[in-house]
């Protein structure tokens, strides 16, 4: 994982975003309005990353996979309706796409999220025409850990897996980054950095993006 970054791929929620407290929010009311017991940190552990038809099949097993997709629109109404108000970039965002089109590196992201919510935030924020692609489970892909998104991400933007560099928010990311063989960074709007310690691949850990240098890792070592 010595080769030059020729691309970077982010994470939406949690990462371009500081939105994952209103998805737990409205994952609370769900739970609670379906009679499901809760817990917040262990819900964000366990599912961030992976896809909604992944998370609704273990929550209601014995349901279609018709009631199960009504009933994860229902949360992510929830989940729309309360964030959409409050949507902005993660700091230093802008700045560090600036930096990547200076380098002439492209920008994808890579999102277990449904179109609807990608919508919300890409369009609010007018940051879709920042990015050459989007890899999300609407093309048929594997939630994460599954390296299945960061893969079809390196493979939009026309780089080598190992030549691209992932920004994740949650462990499950990162461990699909591995899987894909990219390094990553870590962005710690939920957890600490220690959740994030036993990643070979991680190479940094930062709140935000503010001040991050991609010069020193666009040249050869």
């Amino acid at each position: 994982m010595s080769d030059p970054v020729r691309a970077l791929i982010f994470d939406m929620d949690g990462t371009i975003v500081d939105n994952m407290r209103f998805h737990d929010d409205a994952w609370e009311i769900f739970h609670r309005r379906h009679g499901l017991p809760f817990d917040r940190d262990q819900h964000f552990v366990q599912t961030a990353g992976r896809s909604l038809p992944e998370i609704f099949a273990g929550l209601f097993p014995g349901l279609t996979e018709e009631r199960r997709a009504a009933l994860a629109e229902e949360k992510e109404e929830l989940y729309r309706a309360a964030y959409k108000p409050h949507a902005q970039p993660l700091a230093g965002l802008t700045a560090l796409l600036d930096a990547a089109d200076a380098l002439h590196l492209p920008s994808a992201v890579a999102t277990a999220a449904p179109p609807d919510n990608i919508a919300v935030v890409l369009d609010t924020l007018d940051l879709r025409r920042r990015f050459k692609a989007i890899a999300s489970p609407a093309m048929g892909l594997r939630g994460k850990p599954n390296p299945d998104i960061f893969l079809k991400s390196a493979e939009l933007l026309g780089v080598p897996p190992e030549s691209c560099l992932v920004f994740e928010d949650a462990p499950l990311g990162v461990e699909a980054a591995r899987r894909a063989g990219m390094r990553a960074v870590a962005v710690t709007t939920m957890l600490a950095p220690e959740a994030f310690a036993e990643f070979p691949n991680r190479i940094a850990t930062i709140t935000d993006f503010t001040g991050f240098d991609l010069q020193g890792l666009t040249v050869p070592a």
